[in-house]
């Protein structure tokens, strides 16, 4: 034994395992997959925990119940009377664009709601999607104004013509 025999467990010059290269490399014909089965060919991954081996998955096994609301809920933009009041001049108007450009909403909403939480000291016009009821009264007390933006109309659904047979006017003597 002599310094040169000598290892610290790292292997800095390990070859790389040449699979498939001929029976003489110890890793040919079957290049180390074994025979036939489901890992043998290319293109097949590993299962997931949630694999059960050509069962139905347990998710879809097991029955699912409730309802969650997040398709149709609304993200607003919430802004309070005393963030304005600091923020704007007397008479300016305050709408979604200008608390963008402000950086008092930062993002993308469905719509504003206005509320009370501090003090107005000058005439503001707002323009919102909905105010609280001490917002809207500390805004008006000043002479501003609380202009509220209607929500977009509903569509109107054909539920199977039934509209329509009902306006259809036959004529007389048939």
């Amino acid at each position: 034994m002599d310094l040169t025999t000598l290892s610290d467990g790292l292997h800095k010059r390990k070859l790389k395992k040449r699979v498939g290269r001929g029976v003489g490399s110890g890793h040919g014909k079957t290049g180390s997959r074994g025979h036939k089965g489901q890992f043998a060919s290319a293109g097949s991954a590993k299962p997931n925990p949630l694999f059960v081996g050509g069962q139905t998955m347990l998710h879809r096994r097991i029955p699912k119940r409730g309802f969650t609301n997040a398709t149709f809920s609304k993200d607003w933009a919430i802004v309070n009377v005393r963030d304005i009041d600091e923020q704007y001049e007397p008479g300016e108007l305050v709408d979604m664009a200008s608390l963008k450009a402000k950086r008092l909403v930062v993002g993308t909403f469905d719509g504003l709601r206005v509320l009370g939480e501090g003090d107005v000291t000058k005439k503001l016009t707002l323009k919102a999607h909905h105010f609280t009821k001490s917002a809207r009264e500390k805004i008006e007390a000043h002479g501003g104004t609380c202009e509220v933006i209607p929500p977009p109309k509903k569509p109107v659904r054909n539920k199977m013509g039934q509209g329509n047979r009902a306006k259809k006017k036959w004529p007389e003597g048939t």
